[in-house]
């Protein structure tokens, strides 16, 4: 070999894969006057250089020791200059450009954001981007393993074999970078990276945009999604004023085609779903995690790749489509996002360098005890970067409206749902991760700076404070909270037998006890329809007639109650079952009039929702709100007036028993008439019929105002009532 300058150690580290800097030794290099050219290629038989200018073939270059090295000094020649690779690999011959003649991917202001853990938008530089170089196509790689001793890309594009593309470390951020010419969008690839211990570890991209389809575990080369321009109409859609209605879905079994055996794709859902959805009148879709994830059962909730759209439905591009879709029938699209932890599958972040990369060392800090997932190590910058990051990303470049933060309770706490002794207490001795709750105040102080048209909301399942107010409060800086609480509660009455409700009356009326504590959503999610908890109509007491009556009295009281509104699949035409992730929703159910009377009923109530402003203008205001009837225990009747503001009311009438209330009194602020906008009863729902005709308010005071109605309260119903006027 003709090169006498590298220390022989140094290439025989080289060959093995064992060398940190390989970007120092392989490629064109100036040494001791003279330019070397020299690469790694197993496999090939013979090397020649080749000027990429003029296509000439300048040298053929030796083997060094019978490996597969190899090594060439340019004559004539001492500045670099653009070259190509003519290799003989004994079955074909091909001529490739270089990987190691490129300079650094990664420019100096993002090597400085991304060692501060400030880079708004980490996903536009790590991960794999199709670029030019230099006038060559290919894709530029890069990826955090500050502790690794070697990383490289394998893909099909270079047979999996980890030396041919060895990556260079940028030691001021931990990343490795590189940019491999000839690779293009469509290629698999993974991170083959040796750790500190000379481990192997073979690794999908956590910046992945695109996966394979379980149970493969590669990652997919695929083009950064252009950004979405910001919309004034949907941050008004979003706002605490406006109606907020969403019906959640698991995508993979609202509905199956054919035979089942396959899913509907993110464009046959576009097609199907979203025209679904507007009928009924929701204003907003929540879809439970669309990010790859390995194992069905998981509903998406244990993920391997944040970034990428799963492959169940198709591409990046197909579900892009599917939420444009949305957006063109009027309809928000909310996203299920975790960021409280992620799935020990090998492929994914577990010591992702051989070492508590992305989570904690400690197991008391770093695994879910109840899921056995592993719990991110918010205090590192680069993680908290990551999943801001990635919250951005899916608002930036897709363009969802609002991102439902799963089991916050879980990272707010230190100790939950573990035993005294296994858990670390924060620097102060407390139980609160401090980390996480500057994490989450990180994250929506970001997206309501960069992106205010889109929302976030917690599902929080506890009393932690200020969970929904401006961060500058000492707040978490969320938009909206679930109400767990009222759903438990409300859920624990209607199981009740009528004749013992006036025993449990509180439960309905508690809720406004802290109802303005926070920006509320009520919640009837998938949580509350599976493991062995039923179906909704499965948890109503009595015959068929009271147990759909039950439901629909609830939904009627649920609409006309402060706070916006979500209703899981199924719910809407009652499904029987529990929900079954592996199956479809009961769809035949419809043909039964009881089952399509409900479905009638949640359009109509959204319908309603969306046309009284009453109804969702002040859900978060006191004035919004007033008690007419809330201590008749005995009748178990609940009555309550919501106002806008200005001069538009709704009276909200529910009823559980089934016993009708004839002549029943109720204050109003106003005379005239009034007139029923929606009864549960009616009908065309499956009820009994009974309701109210036109009524004219009388000058008899009642419940502290000074005209009355006497109103019919249907049996088990609810009922409301507008004057003729609104």
């Amino acid at each position: 070999m003709q090169n006498t300058v590298t220390p022989t150690d140094v290439l025989e580290c080289v060959i093995s894969g064992d060398f940190h800097d390989p970007f120092s030794v392989l490629g064109m290099h100036r040494e001791s006057g003279r330019l070397f050219v020299r690469t790694l290629l197993p496999g090939a038989v013979s090397v020649s250089v080749v000027d990429a200018h003029s296509g000439k073939e300048l040298v053929r270059m030796e083997r060094f020791a019978d490996t597969a090295l190899f090594d060439a000094e340019i004559p004539g020649r001492k500045e670099p200059f653009p070259y190509r690779l003519k290799i003989d690999w004994g079955t074909h011959r091909q001529e490739l450009e270089d990987a190691y003649r490129f300079p650094c991917v990664l420019g100096d202001i993002d090597v400085w954001l991304l060692s501060e853990g400030t880079h708004h938008r980490p996903y536009e530089r790590l991960g794999a981007h199709p670029a030019v170089m230099e006038g060559v196509a290919g894709v530029s790689f890069a990826v955090w393993a500050p502790n690794a001793r070697r990383v490289s890309v394998v893909g099909d594009f270079n047979g999996w074999d980890g030396r041919r593309h060895m990556m260079r470390y940028r030691y001021e951020c931990g990343v490795w970078e590189m940019f491999i010419p000839h690779v293009m969008p469509g290629d698999l690839y993974k991170y083959e990276i040796k750790d500190i211990a000379g481990e192997i570890r073979l690794k999908a991209d956590p910046y992945a945009f695109r996966a394979q389809l379980r149970p493969d575990t590669a990652s997919v080369v695929h083009g950064l999604p252009p950004a979405v321009p910001s919309d004034e109409r949907r941050k008004a859609a979003n706002a605490p004023d406006a109606p907020v209605s969403i019906y959640e879905v698991h995508l993979g079994s609202w509905r199956l085609p054919g035979d089942g055996r396959r899913w509907l794709t993110y464009r046959e859902l576009a097609e199907q779903l979203i025209p679904y959805v507007k009928s009924l009148a929701f204003t907003h879709i929540e879809l439970m995690p669309v990010n790859e994830y390995p194992y069905d059962d998981s509903w998406g909730y244990q993920s391997t790749g944040i970034y990428a759209p799963t492959a169940r439905f198709g591409t990046p591009d197909d579900f892009r489509y599917f939420v444009e879709a949305a957006h063109d029938s009027g309809i928000g699209v909310i996203l299920d996002w975790v960021p409280a932890h992620f799935p020990a599958d090998e492929h994914g972040l577990v010591r992702f360098d051989g070492t508590a990369l992305y989570e904690h060392a400690d197991p008391k800090e770093g695994v879910h005890q109840d899921w056995g997932s592993i719990i991110y190590n918010y205090g590192r910058t680069e993680v908290s970067n990551y999943l801001v990051g990635n919250a951005f990303y899916w608002i930036e470049r897709y363009g969802v409206d609002g991102l439902r933060v799963d089991a916050v309770a879980s990272m707010l706490y230190r100790d939950y749902s573990r035993a005294p002794g296994q858990w670390v207490p924060n620097k102060y001795g407390g139980r609160e991760n401090l980390e996480a709750i500057a994490f989450l105040r990180k994250l929506n102080e970001t997206v309501i700076a960069e992106r205010p048209e889109a929302v976030t909301m917690a599902e929080e399942s506890t009393s932690f404070p200020g969970v929904t107010h401006p961060v500058r409060d000492g707040g978490l800086g969320f938009h909206y909270k679930w109400n767990l609480g009222w759903m438990h509660d409300t859920l624990s009455y209607l199981r009740e037998d009528p004749l013992f409700r006036k025993y449990h009356h509180d439960k309905m009326r508690f809720g406004m006890m802290y109802a303005y504590s926070e920006n509320f959503i009520l919640p009837l999610s998938h949580d509350e329809v599976v493991h062995c908890k039923g179906s909704l109509i499965g948890k109503m007491p009595g015959d068929e007639w009271q147990r759909f009556a039950n439901l629909r009295a609830y939904f009627g009281f649920m609409w006309g109650y402060p706070g916006k509104k979500l209703l899981f699949m199924g719910g809407e035409f009652a499904q029987y079952r529990e929900w079954d992730s592996n199956g479809s929703l009961d769809w035949y159910l419809l043909q039964y009039p009881l089952h399509a009377g409900m479905q009638r009923l949640v359009r109509d109530l959204n319908t309603v929702y969306r046309d009284f402003s009453p109804l969702h203008r002040l859900d978060y205001d006191p004035q919004g709100f007033e008690w007419i009837i809330h201590d008749d225990t005995d009748s178990s009747v609940f009555c309550f007036m919501r106002r806008d503001g200005e001069k538009q009311s709704v009276i909200v009438i529910s009823n559980f028993t089934p016993v009708p209330r004839y002549g029943y009194r109720i204050g109003v602020a106003e005379p005239g008439w009034y007139r029923e906008i929606i009864n549960t009863d009616a009908a065309i729902y499956g009820g009994s019929g009974v309701h109210n005709h036109e009524l004219l308010a009388q000058p008899v005071s009642s419940n502290g105002m000074p005209w009355s109605l006497e109103v019919t309260a249907p049996p088990l119903a609810t009922c409301m009532l507008v004057r003729k006027d609104s």
